[in-house]
C-alpha cells in the first residue's frame, strides 16, 4: 500500500504528516533477568504492549511493572510527558493509549509527543482507525514492526484544534452507545443458553406437555439401563488426518449437536464394521473435563461414521425415543447427574457405561415424548432464530463504528465552523514554535521528587486537552500524583493550580452535593 492514503477534507483542514504534528519516540527495556531493574512501588511507570491488551480506556497511568532508576538509566526508555500517545509498533502493531502522567514504555512502542494545538484523543482514534494501513508498512523476519521513520511519514487529515475536540466528544458520545449496543446484545448468548435450560426443565418436569396430557398423571423416574437397548464403548484405534469414514471424537459434540468440521478418519475395515453407527445412536461423552463430561448428541445418519473410545453409544429402547432421550441427557438433571456421578483424574473425569445405566429420568407414553421434542425443537428454533438476529446486529454495530470513523476523518462527522482557525495557520505555528526552540539540553535522570515537580508543570497541557471540567483529583492523578503520594507533592501541584488561576488562566469550582449542601471537592478548567 502506498504512503499517501489521501481524501479530499474541508477547506479548513489541512494534509500533513505524523512528523509535523509530534516527535516520535522509542521506548526501551532492560533486562528481565535482573529484578533490579523494576521497582514495586515509587518506581518509574512503565508498559509494555502486553499492558494495552484488551484496554479500553483512552488514558493509561502505568503498566504492571515499573523501572527502577537503575532499569531506567540502564536501557533505551524515555520518560514521556502526560499526554503522549502511546502507540505499540510490533507484537502487536495497532494498541494505543494516552499517558496520564509521565510515563515510560517498552522498545515495542513508537510515542508520540504531540505539539501544541494537536488533541490527543484525536490522534489515538485516528491511529487505531489506520491499524490495517500502519500494519501494511510493516516489515521484518521474526516479527512485524513499524519503524519510527515510517510512522513519521504517515499522512495524517488535520481538521482545526476546535474542529478536533468536536470531532473527539461526537465520537466518545457514539462510542458510547455503541458499547452498550454490543454489552447488550453480547449478553443474549448467555440468556439463550439459560432459557435453553429452561425449556428443557419444564420438558422434564411434566410442565411443558401438562395441558396437552390433561388428567393424565406425570409418571414416576426410572433408570435408564431399563429403558435403553444398549450401550457400547467406542473405537480405541488411533485415527489419521485423511480417510474413507470419520471417527467422531469428543470435540465432535458442541452444544447437543453433532460437530463435524474437525475430523478425524479411519480405513481399517474392522473398525467400521464394528463401530459403525446408525441413525437414533445417541452419543454420550464419558471422559472429559469435569464442566463437560456427560454432553451428549444424537446421530441422525448424516454420513456414514463411527465413534472413539471416550463416547458411549446408547441405543434406545422399544419404548424410548432416541431424540426425547438427548434432550434429558442435556437437560439440568442430565448435568446435574453427570457432575455427580463423574469420577474425577488428574485433568479429566470420566462416567462408566455402568454410572450412566443409572441415570433416573421420567419415561412418559412415546406420544407424550414426540409432543414434548416438538416442543423443545420449536423453542429452540425461535430462540436460535433471535440469537442469530443478534449476532447479525452485533456484526452491524462494528461495521458501523468503522463507518463513523471514516466520516470523523473526512470531516464528514461534525459541521464545520468558519470562525474556527485553519489548520494552515495552526501548521505555521508550530513550525515557528520548532525553529525558534533552542536545542534540548541533555539533563540527567531526575529523582523521584524531581519528577513530580515536574509533573506539575503538565497542569495546564492537560486540562487544555480536556473537553470540560476536570475534577481536583482526576486532574492530579493525570498530572501523576496519586495515593500514598507525600502531602508536599499534593501541595507543591494544588500551590502551581492556585497561582493559575490567579494569572486568570484556570476556574476552580467547588463540588457541593445539592441535597446536603455539603462541599464533595472541586473542579477545575480552562478559563473561557
Amino acid at each position: 500500500m502506498s504512503l499517501e492514503p489521501r481524501w479530499p477534507v474541508p477547506s479548513g483542514w489541512g494534509w500533513t504528516s505524523i512528523e509535523n504534528i509530534a516527535d516520535v519516540t522509542g521506548g526501551g527495556t532492560p533486562p528481565a533477568n535482573d529484578p533490579s531493574n523494576f521497582a514495586e512501588q515509587d518506581g518509574i511507570p512503565w508498559i509494555t504492549p502486553a499492558d494495552l491488551t484488551g484496554y479500553k480506556n483512552a488514558y493509561i497511568e502505568r503498566g504492571r511493572r515499573n523501572l527502577s532508576e537503575r532499569g531506567y538509566k540502564g536501557s533505551a526508555a524515555k520518560l514521556l510527558p502526560a499526554g503522549a500517545v502511546l502507540f505499540t509498533s510490533r507484537a502487536p502493531i495497532g494498541y494505543c493509549a494516552i499517558a496520564a502522567n509521565p510515563i515510560a514504555t517498552s522498545q515495542g512502542f513508537k510515542s508520540l509527543t504531540l505539539f501544541g494545538g494537536i488533541a490527543g484523543e484525536f490522534v489515538r482514534h485516528y491511529l487505531r482507525w489506520s491499524k490495517p494501513f500502519l500494519e501494511s508498512l510493516a516489515s521484518g523476519t521474526t516479527f512485524l514492526e513499524l519503524s519510527g521513520s515510517k510512522l513519521q511519514q504517515v499522512p495524517f487529515p488535520l481538521p482545526p484544534l476546535a474542529e478536533q475536540k468536536r470531532i473527539v466528544a461526537k465520537l466518545d458520545a457514539l462510542n458510547a452507545k455503541s458499547a452498550r449496543a454490543r454489552a447488550e446484545l453480547a449478553r443474549i448468548e448467555t440468556l439463550v443458553s439459560r432459557y435453553k435450560q429452561a425449556v428443557l426443565s419444564k420438558a422434564f418436569s411434566g410442565e411443558l406437555t401438562q395441558e396437552w396430557r390433561g388428567d393424565g398423571h406425570w409418571p414416576q423416574p426410572v433408570r435408564l439401563g431399563d429403558v435403553a437397548g444398549s450401550f457400547a464403548y467406542g473405537s480405541a484405534a488411533k485415527s489419521q488426518k485423511t480417510g474413507s469414514v470419520p471417527v467422531l471424537r469428543m470435540g465432535n459434540i458442541h452444544e447437543g449437536k453433532l460437530d463435524w468440521t474437525d475430523l478425524v478418519f479411519t480405513d481399517d475395515k474392522d473398525e467400521i464394521e464394528k463401530y459403525r453407527l446408525s441413525p437414533g445412536d445417541v452419543l454420550f461423552n464419558r471422559t472429559n473435563s469435569p464442566a463437560l463430561v456427560g454432553k451428549t448428541a444424537l446421530f441422525s445418519g448424516e454420513r456414514e461414521a463411527i465413534f472413539a473410545g471416550y463416547l458411549i453409544r446408547i441405543v434406545a429402547g422399544p419404548h424410548l425415543d432416541c431424540r426425547y432421550l438427548t434432550y434429558a441427557l442435556n437437560s439440568p438433571s442430565g448435568r446435574e447427574f453427570s457432575w455427580t456421578a463423574k469420577t474425577d483424574g488428574v485433568s479429566q473425569s470420566n462416567i462408566s457405561a455402568t454410572k450412566l445405566k443409572e441415570f433416573l429420568f421420567t419415561v412418559p407414553s412415546l406420544e407424550e415424548q414426540t409432543e414434548i421434542v416438538r416442543r423443545i425443537e420449536t423453542a429452540f428454533t425461535k430462540i436460535d432464530r433471535l440469537a442469530a438476529e443478534a449476532r447479525r446486529a452485533l456484526d452491524l454495530v462494528g461495521k458501523l463504528d468503522e463507518a463513523i470513523l471514516t466520516k470523523a476523518f473526512r470531516g464528514e462527522l461534525v459541521p464545520q465552523d468558519e470562525n474556527d482557525e485553519p489548520a494552515s495557520l495552526l501548521l505555521e505555528r508550530i513550525k515557528h514554535a520548532r525553529v525558534s526552540q533552542p536545542a534540548e539540553i541533555k539533563r540527567k535522570t531526575p529523582s523521584r521528587q524531581e519528577r513530580v515537580i515536574n509533573m506539575a508543570r503538565t497542569i495546564f497541557e492537560t486540562l487544555v486537552q480536556a473537553k470540560d471540567w476536570l475534577s481536583a483529583q482526576e486532574l492530579f492523578e493525570r498530572c501523576g500524583v496519586r495515593d500514598g503520594s507525600s502531602t508536599e507533592d499534593v501541595e507543591k501541584l494544588y500551590r502551581q493550580l492556585l497561582e493559575l488561576e490567579r494569572q486568570e488562566k484556570v476556574e476552580i469550582e467547588e463540588i457541593v452535593d445539592p441535597s446536603t449542601g455539603v462541599k464533595q471537592g472541586n473542579r477545575v478548567r480552562l478559563r473561557k
